[in-house]
């Protein structure tokens, strides 16, 4: 498997390199020169596997020649042994009055209780596997708008060779998001706070690895979902989902609250490696650039308003770069001019061709915040059961979607008692909080508060960085 930049000027790359890279050295995000294919005979076989079986499986072809297959296999297994239900990602119905054959996928059953986990916990390992293969050390730089921050923590903490600076927008994450965190006492994990959004905390990063020189001095490497591992690991919870809902090879749909479009993409990578995936559904919050620039072919910058959903409080989505490669044909030529003008001008008008292809692959809707209300409260009174908001908004979106005729899943991702406050509101019922939550309230935060400022994050993670 080889991997080219989506800008098409970066050196084209294994995966090993390719995990330690993380974004392109020409700003662009790497992507597999060919998608791999599983048979129709591949995914009945899938139906009959453990969550960790199929993720070797379907996760081999992404590694190889850099990882061995038992190598993979061992990582993967231990990574899922640290979830809290058998199937690593179970599978629930909603009740009629959404909509019929429709279903929760809850991907929120790891150590932090996020999506993120899926991905994260298996990533942290891989990382391990290379430095110490290679007997090197990293400096990883993350952004986080709420759960890759902790999820990432969680994965990388203690590990060696690695050091952790992780920025999160000050004020704007929930407050178990941001004590998961804060009170991770691990020497090698470093919490800042920056005056802003997620949107620049996001430009940091990509702004210390586009600086060459600081990049190689501190050896940087990236968590987010510019590390194309990230989204790749994501790809199995799509297909043990389709399996356990309709069955080998009977189409199915996936709802998917989105803000950075990470999650969603790997539904798509999913699609182009054989899954019967019939619609990809796309779920904003009020902060709908996605859901905008689907229905007008115009990708424009708004000011972020802030949401009980704040995973999704974003405008500039990284991983919509790496749709726009595959569906322009992977026209880098066209898409770096275009990114560069996006980022000037705050606006993207997209081909015909591309607009026509998003929509034939896409939905999108949007919920407001009284409607993310409303379905929190739906739910608990017709079934007792919380939703986070993130999910509500995935939720409220198929909903509407009244024509589909195939079997759907809404990507749960979060453990609604991380946004504790939120669903009490909406139910007047507190949920259960797991005591691995209820115990951060007792424990002491380690974090630095910075401007939004590159020059100060840069000083701050030349301090911390292994080099």
């Amino acid at each position: 498997m080889k991997y080219q930049s989506t800008r098409g000027e970066a050196p084209v790359l294994e995966f090993s390199d390719v995990l330690l890279a993380g974004l392109a050295v020409d700003g662009g995000l790497y992507v597999p020169v060919e998608f791999p294919t599983l048979a129709s005979a591949d995914l009945y076989s899938l139906a009959e596997m453990s969550y960790s079986e199929v993720a070797t499986r379907v996760l081999e072809p992404f590694v190889s020649p850099s990882i061995e297959v038992d190598e993979l296999g061992n990582m993967i297994e231990d990574s899922y042994s640290t979830f809290r239900h058998p199937d690593v990602v179970p599978v629930k119905q909603l009740p009629a009055e959404i909509g019929n054959d429709r279903y929760l996928a809850e991907l929120y059953w790891g150590p932090t209780f996020s999506f993120k986990d899926v991905a994260l916990q298996l990533l942290g390992r891989l990382f391990e596997y290379e430095l110490a293969r290679r007997d090197t050390g990293v400096t990883i730089v993350g952004a986080t708008s709420g759960d890759t921050g902790s999820a990432a923590i969680e994965a990388c903490k203690d590990r060696s060779g690695i050091e952790l600076v992780m920025l999160h927008p000050r004020g704007r994450v929930s407050e178990v998001q941001r004590r998961q965190m804060t009170t991770v006492a691990s020497p090698n994990i470093h919490n800042v706070a920056i005056d802003g959004t997620f949107d620049d905390c996001q430009d940091l990063v990509k702004a210390m690895f586009s600086d060459l020189q600081f990049r190689e001095r501190h050896k940087l490497a990236a968590v987010n979902s510019i590390n194309w591992a990230r989204v790749a690991a994501q790809t199995v919870y799509y297909f043990t989902t389709a399996t356990r809902i309709a069955g080998p090879n009977q189409p199915i749909s996936f709802c998917v609250p989105t803000g950075n479009f990470g999650n969603i993409l790997a539904g798509h990578i999913a699609s182009r490696m054989g899954l019967p995936i019939k619609r990809l559904i796309i779920a904003s919050n009020h902060n709908d650039i996605l859901t905008r620039t689907h229905s007008s072919g115009v990708m424009q910058i708004r000011d972020v308003e802030p949401s009980t959903s704040p995973a999704m409080d974003i405008q500039v989505s990284s991983n919509f770069e790496r749709l726009l490669f595959d569906l322009s044909d992977k026209d880098s030529v066209w898409l770096a001019a275009a990114m560069r003008d996006f980022r000037s001008s705050g606006s993207m008008t997209l081909g015909k061709s591309v607009a026509k292809r998003i929509r034939d692959l896409f939905d999108a809707d949007r919920a407001s915040e009284a409607e993310v209300e409303q379905e929190i409260s739906s739910l608990y009174s017709t079934q007792e059961e919380f939703l986070d908001p993130h999910t509500a908004v995935g939720v409220h979106v198929i909903r509407g979607m009244k024509l589909l005729d195939s079997p759907a899943a809404v990507m749960a991702t979060a453990h609604p008692a991380k946004f504790n406050s939120v669903v009490e509101a909406a139910t007047g019922v507190a949920p259960p909080q797991p005591a691995e939550i209820s115990g951060l309230m007792r424990q002491t935060e380690r974090c630095v508060d910075l401007p939004n400022e590159l020059s100060a994050v840069m000083e701050f993670v030349s301090a911390a960085s292994t080099s």
